[in-house]
């Protein structure tokens, strides 16, 4: 896995994923084999950053001093149009089945996956540019 795509925990704007050569399986941890088939070596690809919310939980108390600073915070589970599934922040107000687009915004001194909304007729996010004027959320580097 010394290949691997630069993401989001290496401080990429992007997040990766891997799938399998051999059956077809996608996975979001990476690992050096398939999780479903054990074949070693899956392909590491970048995903599209779009999803739909599975789950959400509104954070209301902060865990450490670091995250005061962000109360209330939205925890989402995420289902990547790739087929994996992932934990991330987003807007307060996402509910479960809203189509999203990720960004990346500084948490608790690190930069992290943000998902907002797709609205319907909303020019693509993307290029590293701030999407969203004044909040700090930056949208996907493919």
């Amino acid at each position: 896995m010394s290949d691997r795509l630069a993401d989001w925990t290496k401080g990429e704007q992007a997040i990766t994923y891997q799938a399998c050569s051999s059956c077809g399986h996608v996975q979001y941890f990476h690992r050096d084999f398939c999780a479903a088939c054990g074949i070693k070596g899956p392909r590491v690809a970048r995903a599209s950053g779009k999803g739909k919310v599975y789950a959400t939980s509104l954070v209301c108390r902060a865990a450490t001093p670091g995250t005061r600073a962000h109360v209330p915070y939205n925890i989402l589970l995420v289902d990547c149009a790739e087929g994996f599934r992932m934990m991330a922040h987003g807007d307060n107000d996402l509910v479960i089945g809203d189509e999203v687009i990720v960004g990346f915004k500084p948490f608790a001194g690190k930069l992290v996956p943000f998902f907002v909304k797709i609205q319907e007729g909303d020019p693509s996010f993307g290029g590293g540019r701030e999407t969203e004027p004044g909040t700090g959320i930056l949208g996907l580097a493919c």
